[in-house]
């Protein structure tokens, strides 16, 4: 936390300079065994991201159950830089420290998303969610939905702390590539 605060602070800084509204968005996710919780992001999107969603649908570039798009008009131009270096997830450390989160784990998805899944989708809500995870050092969106639940039972199977740590070596050249990351 000592070493990110400094980067915290510049992220809250130029979010406010460079778009209207508040420094951090809060979104609820689910969590382990269908738990919701709110999950902690700086505001990457603006104000009005969730409402333009709807409009937004018809030019999904994700599949199945999630939302993605590679020049999502909703994205701020700090927040394509945030998103890119994944500096909008630091948040995410207080939903560690209340244990919400851990730093690995299977991406927390929103509600939404969980309404769709089926009945083997499931499956990757049975670890507390993380931070980074196998999918996000295998791709991260370029990775299909159909991978990326296989990613997480795969790592809730072999789930340990050499694992994680594993993975969270591999966050650092994942993060610096910006590969996926939109």
């Amino acid at each position: 936390l000592p070493f990110m605060l400094p980067i915290m602070m510049l992220t809250a800084l130029v979010i406010k300079l460079d778009s209207r509204g508040p420094v951090f968005y809060m979104q609820e996710r689910v969590g382990k065994w269908g738990k919701k919780f709110y999950c902690y992001k700086f505001r990457s999107m603006h104000v009005d991201a969730d409402q333009r969603k709807a409009e937004l649908m018809a030019m999904n570039e994700a599949d199945e159950v999630i939302f993605k798009m590679k020049q999502d008009p909703r994205v701020t131009r700090v927040g394509r830089i945030i998103r890119k270096l994944s500096i909008d997830e630091l948040p995410q450390i207080f939903n560690v420290l209340k244990g919400e989160m851990s730093l690995v784990g299977p991406r927390p998805p929103v509600p939404i998303e969980v309404i769709q899944y089926t009945y083997d989708q499931y499956r990757r809500l049975d670890a507390i969610p993380g931070i980074t995870g196998l999918q996000q050092v295998s791709g991260r969106s370029d990775v299909s939905f159909k991978r990326w639940v296989e990613l997480d039972i795969q790592y809730i199977e072999e789930q340990s702390l050499l694992k994680d740590i594993e993975i969270l070596v591999r966050t650092i050249p994942a993060v610096i590539s910006g590969k996926g990351a939109y």
